[in-house]
Parts: structure tokens; sequence; C-alpha cells
């Protein structure tokens, strides 16, 4: 799941540059990321924001990574 995340803010980044390319395919990927995300069966479970925001510190780590 850090990797889907880490996905989805680099695609973010992808489109929040001036003039981005692929324009329309990016905003479709992220869609379908954030459909992942959100749906993903580890949100059922308690402790939901705290975890959203972890999830989105390792994702940023992995990100730098890549």
């Amino acid at each position: 799941m850090i990797e889907l995340q880490a996905e989805w803010q680099l695609t973010y980044a992808a489109l929040a540059v001036p003039r981005p390319v692929h324009t329309a395919v990016l905003r479709r990927r992220l869609q379908v990321l954030s459909g992942r995300l959100l749906f993903h069966p580890y949100w059922s479970g308690p402790g939901v924001p705290a975890a959203r925001v972890e999830l989105r510190r390792w994702a940023r780590a992995v990100g730098e990574l890549l």
C-alpha cells in the first residue's frame, strides 16, 4: 500500500508542474489510484485518520528513493 500511495503522490506531482504532458492520462491514473487507496480493506479498521497520515509519510520516503 505504501507503493500505491507513492505512485499517487508521483502522479499528483506530475500533474502539478506547469503545462503537464499527457494530462488526461495522468488524471485518469490519479482517479484509479485514488479508488484503490480509498477502498483498500485496511481502512475498515480503527485508527484510520492517523494511519492515513502515516501512510503518506512512508510513501514520501519511498518516493524520494525512487
